[in-house]
């Protein structure tokens, strides 16, 4: 259990500063493997999220994973309905897919995060997630 109470199975690691101008709030990066394909546990405190970004490769590489595995977050592909993810949840970004993923307003929000090893995989980070689009969002999960 983390200080601030909030259960999880993987550590919740060290403050995300090296991306942190890519988010709307706090959020936490804890490392779990390297390698061909690098596996990390994102949590986020309340509120927080990513800004839009998408994800680009080729031969089968860049899609994300996002597995929930504590508390309740949203991912929002542009132009669909946002995505209630609770811990068991499971989502695949394809490569190209322009989206956002972040916790609920009222509780903190974990993923295990990794990309599909391929040809020119990277990440192209846009704008934030404004406050109107994230407070439009339904706290009570109808999307889900």
């Amino acid at each position: 259990m983390a200080d601030n109470g909030f259960e999880q199975v993987f550590p919740l690691g060290d403050t995300n500063d090296a991306y942190a101008e890519n988010f709307v709030g706090q959020s936490y990066l804890a490392p779990l493997t390297g390698g061909s394909v690098p596996v990390s546990n994102v949590s986020f405190e309340p509120g927080c999220r990513n800004n839009w970004h998408i994800h680009h490769g080729t031969g089968g590489g860049g899609d994300q994973i996002l597995l929930c595995t504590a508390g309740s977050g949203w991912y929002q592909a542009e132009g669909e309905d946002p995505v209630s993810m609770t811990p068991g949840t499971a989502i695949r970004v394809p490569a190209g897919i322009k989206h956002w993923h972040g916790a609920k307003a009222d509780t903190w929000f974990s993923h295990l995060a990794f990309i599909t090893p391929g040809e020119g995989v990277g990440n192209e980070w846009l704008e934030p997630v404004t406050d109107e689009v994230y407070g439009d969002l339904p706290e009570n999960g109808a999307y889900a």
